[in-house]
């Protein structure tokens, strides 16, 4: 049962007429220039535009608010009240431990 609709699919996919150089597929009267992506493809088009042009708008609002807080952060991080032999700062991620040496990398 199964192998006749195959060998059914098979006869009518090989009877099929191919489209050549002739048939392109347009109405009769038209050339492939006269064709245009019609209403539909100037939405699509128009969409694609506004979401891009959004997206950098996102994106420039975002690199600007990291760089804004990364200038204010920066200057309590490289002031330290205590810079000598002694000087404990606490290393990264870890609260009141010393770095090697007494060192603060900048």
């Amino acid at each position: 049962m199964q192998n006749t609709f195959v060998a059914a699919g098979l006869h009518a996919l090989s009877t099929m007429p191919t489209p050549g150089p002739a048939n392109d597929g347009l109405r009769p009267g038209l050339s492939a220039d006269q064709v245009s992506p019609g209403f539909l493809g100037f939405l699509m088009t128009a969409f694609m535009v506004i979401a891009v042009v959004m997206l950098m708008v996102s994106m420039t609002r975002r690199i600007r608010r990291v760089r804004y807080q990364a200038q204010v952060s920066t200057p309590e991080q490289d002031s330290p009240e205590q810079d000598g032999p002694g000087a404990t700062d606490a290393a990264p991620g870890i609260a009141g431990a010393p770095h090697a040496g007494g060192l603060t990398a900048r």
